[in-house]
C-alpha cells in the first residue's frame, strides 16, 4: 500500500513539474500608481497559493486554541467528578 502512494505522490509531483516547465513564460502583476513587477507565471502561481495556505493556517488558528481551552475544562470537569466519587463507585451521568 504504502509503494502505491509513493507512486501516486511521484506522479503528481511529475505533473505538477511539468505544469511549471511549461508555464514559464512571464507574466506580469500590476499594482496600483504605476508600479508592476514582472515574473514568470509558476511564480506567481507559487505564490498565491502560498499566501493562500498561509491565511487558511492564520484562519484556524482562533478556533483550535478555543476547542483546546474547550477540552482541557471538560478534562478538569471529568477528573473533578470522577475524583468526587466514592471509593469503588463509577460516576453516573443523569439523562
Amino acid at each position: 500500500m504504502s509503494v502505491l502512494i509513493w507512486i501516486l505522490r511521484l506522479l503528481l509531483f511529475l505533473l505538477v513539474l511539468l505544469l511549471a516547465l511549461r508555464n514559464m513564460t512571464p507574466a506580469t502583476l500590476n499594482f496600483f500608481f504605476g508600479r508592476s513587477w514582472e515574473a514568470p507565471l509558476v511564480l506567481w502561481l507559487l505564490a498565491f497559493f502560498v499566501t493562500g495556505v498561509l491565511l487558511g493556517i492564520l484562519a484556524m488558528v482562533g478556533p483550535l486554541f478555543r476547542a483546546r481551552r474547550v477540552v482541557a475544562r471538560l478534562q478538569r470537569e471529568a477528573e473533578r467528578h470522577v475524583a468526587a466519587a466514592p471509593d469503588g463507585a463509577s460516576p453516573q451521568t443523569e439523562l
